[in-house]
């Protein structure tokens, strides 16, 4: 097996390794392992940052497929156990699979629309739910290997994937998320649905649970800006309960356990449906770059030469390989969150034994899923408060990147179009309506659109160092 230090280029070779990183004010950095008690704290500020977004794909996708609500717990459960062993593996690190940052893992919103449309596919003929999950899942076992295959020849890219690309992915994904906290802070799609959408008490909750946050943050104590969140949270879903927006009607329905049956719906295979899926990971892999790129930049880490580029390896590889994980275990492609960024930067907490104690609570809530249901009656109002400074704070580390780069006339071209296209299609998604289904899958996503044209602008136009 090469070893890493061989895959370097020679230019990279004679680099100097000092860290080229965002300036930070971490408490810990990622090498420090804080006190018991802190470490809990704040690994519940990322469970709380990130629960809601690992359960939704699998909720939407359950939903259109029409999936017994049985299989769907088991589903649910599941990506939760799953997101806890992909956060183990990229905070550990197992030889060169894992990023070795505070990175966490969850399920991933790219997939949606080729799962729900390869599943539709298998409904639409006559095939039980269960035999749609069964494709689904072999699609999703299969396509991770795209993923795993590009992580191995990411050294090579040290070029084209610059702190430009990469400034300008992260600042995407920081500025499209926010349309997802704005949208909580009105009460959601269910508020959406019912008409109440921005109601004054949603305002109200959304707004103190935001100011909690911001005023823990600007004190000098260390423990209060490490527990800002989850207290910012807890004050948030208390106030919540005498305005009946806390339902905890759904928790007698639930079993005590969930038990992991690898492969219970078996894992099928489609070329037809398959195409799309190879994409999106390449897509993935991108995103990832993204995510790892802006973990590193927090933590005070070096975002570019061969530490850098070793990491970013690393967590792709291990982006694929938690894919082929969640497949195996009956549910969908994993990713790098980009929640969990914010909340670095908010606690000033970058260490990845913290990630430890992440992926115990993902495991724990997964097995047990009364907990996870009382995670679920959690508030979209109070989730908004909080993760709208969350995806700002990961907005500013992208800006903090771009600060970095000569903006010359060449890359200010290229930062404008990626960030216009990108932005462009978050704002009117409607305008790839009239596109082909593959093209609709590619570019859905304002992070891919703008990561791509970014990447593809950068190598084609002349005058790059």
């Amino acid at each position: 097996m090469v070893q890493p230090n061989q895959e370097l280029t020679l230019e990279e070779t004679t680099r100097t390794e000092a860290p080229t990183a965002i300036e930070s004010d971490l408490i810990y950095g990622l090498e420090a392992r804080p006190p018991f008690v802190e470490s809990i704290f704040v690994a519940l500020q990322h469970v709380f940052a990130c629960f809601v977004g690992i359960i939704t794909p699998g909720l939407i996708i359950c939903g259109a497929l029409e999936v017994p609500p049985a299989d769907t717990t088991f589903i649910l459960s599941m990506s939760l156990v799953v997101s806890g062993i992909a956060t183990f593996i990229q905070a550990k690190r197992f030889g060169p699979v894992g990023s070795g940052l505070l990175s966490i893992q969850g399920t991933s919103f790219a997939f949606l629309g080729p799962i729900i449309g390869a599943g539709l596919g298998v409904t639409g003929a006559g095939g039980t739910p269960q035999e749609a999950l069964q494709l689904i899942f072999g699609l999703c076992f299969f396509g991770a290997f795209v993923e795993i295959i590009i992580s191995r020849f990411l050294h090579l890219a040290n070029k084209i994937i610059t702190p430009l690309v990469t400034g300008v992915v992260v600042t995407l994904i920081g500025t499209t998320l926010i349309k997802v906290g704005i949208t909580s802070m009105g009460g959601g799609v269910p508020a959406q649905n019912d008409e109440t959408f921005g109601s004054p008490v949603y305002l109200l909750i959304a707004f103190l649970v935001l100011a909690v946050i911001v005023a823990l943050n600007s004190v000098n104590n260390n423990f209060l800006r490490m527990s800002s969140i989850v207290i910012g949270l807890i004050v948030g879903y208390l106030v919540s309960i005498p305005f009946g927006l806390v339902d905890f009607s759904n928790l007698s329905a639930l079993p005590v356990i969930a038990f992991p049956i690898p492969f219970r719906y078996g894992l099928g295979f489609d070329w037809g449906a398959f195409i799309p899926f190879a994409f999106l990971y390449v897509i993935t892999a991108i995103e990832s770059i993204g995510d790892l790129t802006a973990t590193s930049a927090i933590s005070g880490e070096p975002i570019e030469g061969p530490i850098y580029f070793r990491r970013i390896k690393g967590g792709v590889l291990g982006d694929g390989i938690n894919s082929i994980i969640a497949a195996c275990f009956n549910t969908f492609p994993n990713t790098t969150f980009s929640q969990n960024n914010g909340v670095i930067q908010l606690t000033g907490v970058g260490s990845r034994y913290v990630g430890y104690f992440i992926s115990v609570i993902f495991i724990i809530l997964g097995l047990f899923p009364i907990i996870a249901g009382i995670f679920q009656a959690l508030p979209q109002p109070v989730l908004g408060g909080a993760t709208i400074i969350m995806f700002g704070t990961v907005a500013v580390a992208g800006i903090k990147i771009l600060s970095c780069v000569n903006l010359s006339k060449r890359n200010s071209i290229i930062l404008a179009v990626s960030l216009g296209l990108g932005l462009g299609v978050t704002f009117v998604p409607e305008i790839l309506e009239a596109s082909a289904p593959i093209v609709q899958n590619l570019f859905s996503s304002g992070i891919s659109t703008g990561g791509i044209t970014a990447l593809i602008l950068n190598i084609i136009i002349p005058g790059g160092e």
